[in-house]
């Protein structure tokens, strides 16, 4: 019989994960040639406070609103944010623990309609309607990876099996759902498509908007 997670092991999971992220942002920071001083400056914080989330030590970083604050005074985005996160450590050894990478991504594209794609593909799209307005309007390019599968809030582009490409914002799946975001009303539009409708689903991981 195996025993659920305890709260320790809960909290050292989140640990882990909110470490990775920290981790990430530190990185992001670095490339953009800023100090944590003014980095923080950019956000009106200190350069402690901004060395708080990079050590993993403040959980607001799990927040969407704070990720873009952040990666905005960088001149990224909350998408690279988590590309550069990589996967956490897994921790225990009990049943159905330990799987990641390629393993796990597949998992979120198996069902009716998806398969797991090659995990180095990537490739551009050119946003051409304003579908996703006001996160990405029309002439951004987007960045995005065909072997990851994307979290609620992240930007998406959907292939049919009818040739088309769409842009959207994903906001969860069941097992014969899409639950997707964007349309003629842009983000305040619902949408709904059928996995046995879709051949690929690829996460938007940049953008490019100059």
């Amino acid at each position: 019989m195996r025993l659920s997670a305890s709260s320790d092991e809960v909290k050292a999971r989140m640990q882990a994960e909110l470490a990775a992220l920290g981790e990430a942002l530190a990185g992001l920071r670095r490339a953009s040639g800023l100090s944590q001083a003014e980095a923080g400056e950019r956000v009106g914080m200190t350069g402690q406070g901004w060395g708080l989330y990079e050590a993993g030590k403040r959980a607001g970083l799990f927040r969407p609103d704070i990720q873009t604050r952040l990666t905005s005074a960088l001149g990224t985005t909350p998408e690279a944010l988590l590309l550069g996160r990589g996967s956490p450590p897994a921790s225990g050894g009990g049943e159905g623990e330990g799987v990641r990478g390629m393993e796990a991504r597949s998992a979120a594209f198996s069902g009716p309609g998806l398969t797991a794609p090659r995990e180095d593909e990537t490739f551009t799209f050119l946003v051409q309607t304003e579908d996703v307005w006001p996160w990405a309007s029309s002439g951004v390019v987007l960045v995005c990876d065909a072997g990851r599968w994307p979290r609620r809030g992240q930007g998406c582009v959907v292939e049919t099996r009818d040739g088309e490409r769409r842009v959207r914002r994903f906001d969860g799946a069941d097992r014969d759902w899409l639950l997707l975001k964007g349309g003629a009303g842009g983000l305040d539009q619902a949408e709904r498509v059928a996995r046995a409708d879709v051949l690929s689903l690829a996460t938007v991981v940049a953008r490019n908007e100059t």
